[in-house]
């Protein structure tokens, strides 16, 4: 309520309600100041202090007895009585009136300031979207076109990077298809003459030798024993010339050798080409129980205790090892291993036909014929096949190995998928189907692409 509205007779001439007395000040203060003319006092009422907020002008309440606002005398906009007086227009009001801010003159005071206040919050706004759309258009003016320029000349930068270096690749992989086949054709001519010479060499000596058949038949035939016995020295020097003649043999000079088609740079793009062929997961039947198989069937949880998992033929019952569900049986296959996690690991390739149980050599990786696998221990990698154990010098410990499998090729290699780097590759004619095989034996490896946080701890030597 605006401090101007006072209790109708005690604040007649009180200023707006400021001064705040107790009960009995109110009280002689009403009963000791002058009425205006016309006016009669009125005993002073009981007060209340007003609420914070409530809007009352002074805060205070008297009801009135008689002079302006007197009892009977009602509100017309509320038809309330009279009880209020606004000593700044001096008009009686009612209760009413009051909460609502005063009289109808404060009312209309209050709107308007209102109104100016929103005016101006108006006009605020006006000039702030008027700021903002200058702005735009500037924006759009002199900062788009001069966007759309750049973003032209850069695209027009990165087309021309691409091209230039697939320009450059391609080059240097049709030099490279070259040298290689260049290799491939010297490698045949010299394999072929090899065989030319041998059958011409053997071709002379088949000659010699019914050549010297035919003779020592005509001696035979031919000589009385005299004669014969009087050749025999003639006959001895030419069977010892025969002698020099050896049996063929088994020689690496008469075969093609795959060798002459190796090539880094090939590997490098073939390995990358391929590595992501496959989804790979683990057949849960194989897991050994010194491993936790996650939900997903794709990461695998060394445990130094031993799971209680059901008995079954397919499970490994002692080394830390886990088969894929997949079999392969010709083509190219390829899958990754996350391994930042673990510092001792196994992963390849194995047969279907790999010992299952017991602690010996036939169910332990890489130290049998049915199994190829890349390992890791501690700072250590190696390459093992039938017990044969290849010491591999790393620039740096690998988190993801990729496995390469060309089973018409015969060929499985591991690759760095982050270094871009290959770690081993082994030629091998397989007689059988493969199967991705896994074993750790310190924290987890993963068939995912997620890169893992590398630790240390938990070594088992296995």
């Amino acid at each position: 309520m605006p401090a101007s509205l006072t209790p109708l007779l005690p604040r007649i001439y009180g200023g707006g309600g400021e001064r705040q007395l107790s009960e009995t000040g109110q009280r002689e203060e009403a009963a000791q100041r002058p009425l205006p003319s016309g006016s009669a006092r009125v005993p002073p009422a009981p007060v209340a202090p007003a609420s914070p907020g409530s809007g009352w002008c002074c805060g205070e309440r008297a009801m009135a007895q008689e002079g302006p606002g007197l009892p009977g005398e009602r509100c017309p906009e509320h038809d309330l009585e009279l009880g209020w007086f606004c000593a700044e227009h001096r008009r009686a009001v009612c209760a009413q009136c009051a909460e609502l801010g005063g009289c109808s003159g404060h009312r209309v005071t209050a709107l308007a300031e209102k109104a100016a206040e929103l005016r101006n919050k108006i006009v605020d706004q006006c000039e702030r979207l008027q700021l903002q759309s200058a702005a735009i258009t500037k924006h759009m003016a002199e900062v788009l076109p001069g966007k759309n320029q750049s973003a032209l000349s850069a695209a027009s930068w990165a087309r021309e990077v691409v091209i230039q270096r697939l320009t450059f690749v391609r080059n240097v992989c049709e030099n490279e298809e070259q040298r290689l086949l260049e290799k491939v054709h010297a490698e045949e001519e010299r394999a072929h003459q090899s065989i030319l010479t041998q059958r011409a060499h053997w071709t002379e000596s088949l000659k010699k030798l019914a050549a010297l058949r035919t003779y020592l038949v005509d001696m035979i035939t031919n000589l009385d024993d005299h004669g014969l016995v009087h050749a025999e020295q003639e006959i001895f020097e030419r069977t010892e010339a025969a002698e020099g003649i050896l049996e063929p043999q088994e020689s690496e000079k008469l075969n093609f050798n795959q060798k002459c088609v190796q090539s880094p740079l090939l590997h490098q793009l073939w390995a990358s080409a391929v590595l992501s062929l496959e989804e790979v997961h683990v057949d849960e039947k194989t897991v050994s129980p010194r491993l936790a198989l996650s939900d997903d069937k794709k990461t695998l949880m060394f445990s130094p205790k031993a799971k209680p998992y059901p008995v079954c033929p397919e499970r490994f019952d002692h080394w830390p090892n886990a088969l894929a569900a997949k079999a392969f049986h010709k083509g190219t296959h390829a899958w990754r291993v996350s391994v930042a996690k673990s510092c001792a690991y196994k992963l390849g390739i194995a047969y279907g036909s790999l010992q299952r149980k017991g602690a010996g050599s036939e169910a332990r990786l890489g130290y049998n014929p049915s199994s190829w696998v890349f390992s890791r221990f501690d700072k250590e990698f190696r390459f093992s096949h039938n017990g044969h154990h290849q010491v591999l010098e790393l620039a740096r410990c690998p988190t993801q190995v990729g496995v390469v499998v060309d089973l018409d090729g015969g060929e499985v290699l591991f690759y760095d998928p982050i270094a871009c780097v290959i770690l081993h590759s082994h030629q091998e004619a397989f007689t059988e189907s493969i199967y991705p095989v896994l074993a750790v034996a310190d924290q987890s490896i993963s068939l995912a692409l997620a890169e893992l946080s590398k630790t240390t701890t938990g070594l088992v030597q296995w």
